[in-house]
């Protein structure tokens, strides 16, 4: 009898028409917090997933509310210059991405994905408050400091030293928790079901948005109350909304959803090669393809769905081979001989993983252009409206804007439109829609080259008041809108498809390291970017040319740079199509049950 949530079966007892209740379990392996085998109708689903966006939104609120800022804080409250303040920025926000991959760790390898979210969520209130009232007490003196027109004075070692402790706790509270989060709200929703299946695709849709909205709170409200020296205020603020997103986050404990956690993956990547090279006399026609299958039925993670063997790699496919040395007991078998199918496609899947993620990085030097050149050519453009001036920075609301117009679009017209068409209900998959963030970042930079061109046309003749200054340019500073509308819709290809990708296809027990790796595509994009500028400007600096970005744009040719951008994207584009073609997607056994667990007369 096929049931969905609560059903209810007819049988005879003693001559009796009795009814019995039916709850049904999840079939891809996931568990309730007892780890008991989790029932559909009390456990997930959008109950639990719209508490985990709500916290999502608001723990960004509060990391963005430090982070937005920072490099300001360094300069006027702790009087760092701004090369100094820049260079801590980059390093705390390195480490960032550094702890989520020690929290994607833990949690796939010991402590789960749901006690590794609450642990790393209390360190984040806790850097947060300490960073509070380290400022509040210590270094936001004389009061009313902080502001563009009133620094700090100067402070001991100490309390440099506990503003240092603080901030880093917050790095390590949400790098640890944001590989995490997004993979425990995919996991409320079971894939093998078709209706939680689509739930479990639109969950990474709107777990971008909700991140986005978060940091359009910080970007603008926090970001011009901490601009105006009211820097207690905005870390109260992100304290508070952390907190709240800590309660929130453990109201839902008992309706959340749970993959247990498999060990070490490294041992067991260690464990296939070994067991591989061992076995590398053997060939896989000198057995009975059975032998090679048998083994996906004596694995030990019995939580856990089996993956189903594939072609390529197949020197790997010896640690699976029974042989007449390690045909034993699977009880008592040594895994460093002979290993699971299973564990074998779990090396498989990263190997195939990583062409395509290598492929993402380049995606993501074009999108940290928005923090960065997209600000300094905007500085140099019109920036008022009669008497009022736009902050450059805040130009990226479109790009926020963008991102949530486009999202919707995408799962209320675009997707439903090609699943029509293609008669498919799943429409884009994931590689083609990354496919088509590439193709708009292309557009994103040619656009941003044209409107340097303009720039440069409609720049003003006056002298600058200094030799290294540049006058404004008489074109408005909203000819900027399409690179930010464009790069957020990017964005929703890119990132929404990239999440999904990664989630999809790591197997069961290492989710939070696909969703680490995304965090490590923007990490490595924001390096990859300082390298290329390096490069660009030793190589484009002459004895009568300041390069194509000097430090006043008026001299340079940043149009150039984005054209660059635009070319080596385009092989980027190129390479990634014929990595997509040459991937081949994970395919699960699934545990499907339907497991009587309460019987009503």
């Amino acid at each position: 009898m096929a049931c969905l949530n609560l059903c209810t079966e007819l049988g005879e007892v003693d001559g009796k028409i009795i009814k019995k209740d039916i709850e049904v379990y999840t079939q891809d392996g996931t568990v309730d917090r007892h780890g008991h085998p989790a029932i559909r109708q009390r456990t997930g689903t959008w109950i639990a997933g719209i508490l985990i966006l709500v916290n999502q939104g608001l723990a960004t609120l509060a990391f963005f509310g430090v982070g937005v800022n920072l490099v300001l804080f360094l300069t006027r409250v702790l009087g760092q210059n701004n090369a100094d303040a820049a260079n801590n920025v980059s390093k705390w926000t390195g480490t960032v991405y550094i702890f989520s991959l020690l929290g994607a760790f833990l949690s796939d390898s010991y402590w789960g994905r749901y006690k590794t979210c609450a642990i790393f969520q209390a360190i984040f209130v806790v850097g947060l408050v300490s960073l509070s009232l380290s400022s509040y007490i210590f270094l936001l003196k004389p009061h009313g400091c902080g502001s563009e027109k009133l620094p700090c004075g100067s402070h001991s070692n100490f309390e440099i030293a506990l503003f240092y402790l603080s901030v880093y706790l917050v790095a390590l509270g949400n790098g640890g928790y944001q590989p995490n989060i997004a993979t425990l709200g995919a996991d409320q929703f079971d894939e093998e079901d078709p209706k939680e299946g689509h739930s479990k695709i639109a969950f990474f849709s709107y777990f971008y948005l909700a991140l986005n909205l978060g940091s359009l709170f910080s970007n603008t409200i926090l970001g011009y109350f901490e601009d105006q020296g009211m820097w207690a205020l905005g870390f109260w603020t992100s304290a508070g909304s952390a907190l709240l997103a800590l309660l929130l986050f453990l109201c839902g404990t008992p309706r959340y959803r749970h993959f247990k956690s498999k060990g070490n993956p490294l041992s067991r990547f260690c464990q296939v090669l070994v067991a591989a090279f061992r076995n590398w006399k053997h060939n896989k026609r000198d057995l009975n393809e059975e032998d090679l299958f048998e083994s996906n039925f004596c694995s030990q993670d019995g939580d856990h769905r089996k993956i189903l063997h594939t072609d390529g790699f197949r020197f790997l496919d010896r640690a699976a081979l029974i042989t007449s040395e390690n045909n034993v007991n699977a009880d008592i078998r040594n895994p460093w001989r002979l290993c699971t199918v299973t564990q074998v496609e779990e090396v498989k899947c990263i190997l195939r993983l990583l062409p395509i993620w290598l492929c993402t990085i380049l995606y993501s030097v074009v999108f940290t252009q928005m923090a960065s050149l997209f600000v300094e050519q905007g500085a140099a453009m019109k920036t008022t409206i009669s008497s009022f001036h736009i902050p450059p920075a805040s130009m990226s609301s479109f790009d926020i804007v963008s991102v949530a117009v486009f999202i919707f679009m995408y799962r209320r017209i675009l997707d439903p439109l090609v699943a029509r068409i293609r008669k498919d209900p799943r429409g884009l998959t994931e590689l083609q829609r990354m496919g088509i963030g590439l193709v708009i970042a292309i557009l994103t930079m040619v656009s941003a080259g044209v409107v340097e061109l303009f720039r440069l046309k409609y720049k003003n003749t006056q002298k600058a008041v200094c030799a290294d200054c540049e006058s404004e340019s008489s074109l408005s500073i909203f000819w900027q809108i399409p690179q930010y509308v464009l790069i957020g819709a990017s964005e929703v290809f890119m990132y929404v498809g990239q999440l999904e990708f990664f989630n999809a296809q790591t197997p069961d027990g290492l989710k939070s390291f696909g969703s680490a790796l995304c965090m490590t595509s923007i990490s490595l994009g924001n390096y990859v970017s300082s390298l290329l500028v390096t490069v660009v400007m030793k190589i484009s600096t002459r004895d009568e040319m300041p390069g194509w970005i000097p430090g006043n744009l008026n001299k340079g040719h940043l149009d150039r740079f984005y054209f660059l951008l635009a070319a080596l994207t385009t092989a980027d584009l190129i390479i990634y199509i014929l990595t997509a073609k040459w991937y081949k997607y994970i395919k699960f056994q699934g545990k499907i049950s339907a497991n009587i667990i309460n019987q009503q007369v």
